[in-house]
């Protein structure tokens, strides 16, 4: 009877490290943690495989897989061809996004304030320096702004979010282009920094008269006032899940060398003006077959059950078409030791 009992306890401390061994783990964004948690959530549920993923953001997370402490890596600032290439590196994407400007500002409620792309770099230059400067307050007629010192807050950490804001700002400002550029990381020329796009948004929140920016979902979950926003046509728009499928309806993956695409600034009547893609990095030649292929059905089932979710969170799901083609990139360039196809 013992001896029957120490076998199955033997064969249950066995399972239960194989199912831990079967646990994929990743860092990187903060921008689609909250919907990589809910997919998690629901393949344990549906599989019993655990996904442990830090987000730590998209500095984090290419130093991370270059490294090979974590099985994939995940970024909203895209690397092009050349660097996976020499990296050894594939990239895909998972879900589109909106990056949207948040404000703590007394009596303002959520898509009050209307901002242009211009006037926003000309904040976060620390050229606009209070709520009721004359260039705010000519968009804004018929809004009482305070007469309070703007506080800047952007993100501290290496952040996809923040190369996606910086490009924006870069695209409609030449002296922003020009002094500080477009990365994950840059020189601020004023504010104060958060870490990820919950701490940006802890900072809003506790300081009266920031403006900071962070993905939307971040927005909604705080409950934050959010800006209106000048688009390429001209029209003052909202942040929404209509308006920015709008901007990833002109996502053109096809063309796009390692998925490699920049959707801010599209055109279209009620586009949202900073949209962006989030995106996986994994290696081409993986040692762990078990490990490259248990990572790559996670994300092949969240292709095909994960939509809902992510729409809930108002993040937009990719075309089933864009979904193939990155399905027939993972068969044609991400092998195990043995030179096959991890999944085919």
């Amino acid at each position: 009877m013992l001896r029957k009992l120490i076998i199955a306890a033997a064969a249950l401390l066995a399972s239960g490290l194989a199912a831990q061994a079967a646990d994929i783990t990743g860092a990187g964004a903060t921008f689609p943690a909250p919907v990589y948690a809910k997919w998690a959530e629901a393949y344990k549920a549906a599989t019993g495989t655990g996904l442990n993923y830090q987000a730590i953001g998209s500095g984090g997370g290419i130093r991370q897989i270059r490294a090979k402490t974590v099985d994939f890596g995940a970024s909203d600032k895209p690397l092009k061809l050349d660097v996976l290439n020499e990296a050894g590196l594939v990239q895909f994407p998972t879900v589109i996004g909106g990056v949207v400007p948040v404000i703590n500002i007394p009596g303002l409620a959520a898509g009050q304030l209307k901002l242009s792309g211009p006037i926003l770099a000309d904040i976060f230059a620390g050229d606009v320096k209070r709520w009721n400067d004359a260039r705010i307050a000519g968009l804004n007629p018929d809004v009482k702004l305070p007469n309070l010192p703007i506080t800047v807050v952007h993100r501290s950490d290496g952040s996809g979010t923040s190369f996606i804001f910086t490009t924006y700002l870069s695209y409609k400002s030449p002296g922003w282009a020009s002094k500080v550029g477009a990365n994950d990381a840059v020189e601020w020329p004023t504010g104060v920094g958060g870490k990820g796009n919950d701490g940006v948004a802890a900072m809003v929140k506790q300081t009266v008269g920031s403006i900071g920016y962070v993905e939307y979902a971040y927005a909604l979950q705080s409950k934050m006032a959010h800006v209106s926003l000048q688009n390429k046509a001209g029209a003052f728009v909202q942040p929404t899940e209509a308006n920015f499928a709008a901007a990833a309806a002109r996502a053109d993956w096809a063309h796009a060398p390692g998925y490699y695409l920049i959707l801010v600034d599209q055109a279209g009547p009620t586009t949202w003006p900073i949209v962006g893609a989030t995106f996986i990095l994994v290696y081409k030649n993986q040692s762990n077959a078990a490990k490259a292929e248990a990572v790559l059905k996670f994300f092949d089932w969240a292709y095909k059950n994960g939509d809902a979710q992510a729409a809930q969170l108002d993040y937009i799901a990719l075309p089933v078409g864009v979904k193939n083609q990155v399905r027939a990139t993972w068969a044609a360039q991400i092998k195990g030791p043995n030179g096959q196809a991890i999944l085919k």
